[in-house]
């Protein structure tokens, strides 16, 4: 078996991003003694609850929630499922959810779960450019409606779906409505003060801090029931918090903040210089919802023909990080669904791959991609013919 080259070019941060440096300061100073569980009310308690609520005031900041309206959840997923079942356990005589056909994986496969219970799920269809009609998602309602679930940001994609313009054009209808930011938090500017969102999902490794530490962000006012019992959390999430993920997730939300603007702009101008080059390699190729508005940092490219797994090991033997899609999906061989939704033939959706950029890639990254891809594709394409 050949060793694979290490990958010192990471082009798959939707999928996760390297650990800040601030971030894994920050952890280990509420690893060192003296630091116990913040349910404690001795001083080791205290010390723990006070790296706690420093963390969750950081994460309150990056979407203009207040502290309170933060409840922590071991990942992104959990943070979805909590908000979907908690609102269906808060409301059991209605029986209907409303989503696209393009959501992350861990609200699909649960609502094709609850689907099998009886729970009667609309799917919005989204154009070929992987967009979203607020009126749509209206017409979807339905008088037992008990949740509007849709994603911010596209994980395939980036695509942005208009989610002011549909919390708006809902609002009237009273119907809970939950988001699933999981992607757009730190990449994208967001203020739940100004779009009427009732629960919106966070991950802390997708912003460049650790795995094991999500948040659900609930509007004050809004109940909902716990998906796991106990006295933390304000009895919204049971168990004892992930303190050092916690903390790095805070620090992962204020280095986010700080700049967020600044590595906007940069993250967006390495994304388009890899799609000009691409184009001028491969003129075949097609970049799929560049009509929409898009994350800064991803593109996703399909290869016409192309074998995309192939594409992908051959940049991977090079050293390079990429993507066939959802890390969640990539073991299998099947199209992704989001393509597929946004009316690709199977052949095509299987040659498409993710390129997501993050705050340590450089043009540097671009170039040596642009420089392998040639070759690679030619490679890819003799063995086809």
């Amino acid at each position: 078996m050949t060793e694979k080259a290490a990958a010192d070019i990471y082009l798959d941060n939707n999928a996760t991003g390297a650990v800040a440096r601030e971030c894994l300061e920050a952890m280990l100073a509420c690893l060192r003694p003296g630091i116990g569980n913040p349910s404690s009310r001795h001083a080791a308690g205290l010390r723990a609850k006070s790296f706690l609520q420093e963390a969750r005031g950081e994460i309150a900041a990056l979407v203009g929630a207040r502290p309170q309206e933060i409840v922590f959840t071991s990942s992104g997923t959990e943070a979805n499922h909590t908000a979907i079942l908690g609102v269906l356990a808060r409301y059991p005589h209605r029986r209907h959810i409303v989503t696209s056909t393009v959501e992350h994986p861990s609200t699909l496969m649960l609502l094709r779960h609850l689907e099998e219970t009886g729970i009667r799920i609309s799917r919005v269809p989204v154009d070929t450019e992987g967009r979203l009609d607020p009126e749509a998602v209206r017409a979807a309602l339905a008088p037992d409606t008990a949740l509007v679930t849709l994603m911010w940001a596209n994980n395939e994609t980036g695509v942005l779906f208009p989610i002011a313009a549909i919390a708006e054009t809902i609002r009237a209808s009273g119907v809970p409505f939950h988001v699933d930011a999981v992607q757009a938090a730190g990449r994208v500017a967001i203020d739940v003060t100004q779009v009427p969102v009732d629960m919106l999902s966070l991950s802390g490794h997708k912003l460049h801090g650790p795995p094991g530490a999500g948040a659900l962000f609930v509007r004050k006012g809004f109940r909902i029931a716990p998906l796991l019992w106990g006295h933390q959390e304000r009895r919204m999430r049971g168990g004892t918090e992930n303190l050092p993920a916690i903390v790095g997730f805070g620090s992962a939300c204020a280095l986010a903040r700080e700049d967020l603007e600044v590595q906007a702009r940069r993250v967006r101008g390495l994304r388009d210089d890899l799609e000009r080059g691409i184009i001028a390699c491969f003129p075949a190729a097609r970049i799929h919802g560049a009509g929409a508005p898009r994350l800064p940092n991803t593109s996703n490219v399909g290869f016409g023909t192309l074998d995309g797994e192939q594409i992908m090991d051959a940049l991977d033997r090079h050293g390079v990080a990429v993507s066939l899609g959802a890390a969640c999906a990539a073991g299998g061989r099947e199209p992704s669904h989001v393509l597929t939704a946004m009316g690709l033939e199977r052949r095509a959706a299987l040659g498409a791959i993710r390129f997501s950029f993050g705050r340590y890639n450089t043009g540097a990254c671009v170039e040596r991609v642009l420089t392998l891809l040639p070759g690679i594709l030619g490679e890819v394409a003799a063995r086809a013919a």
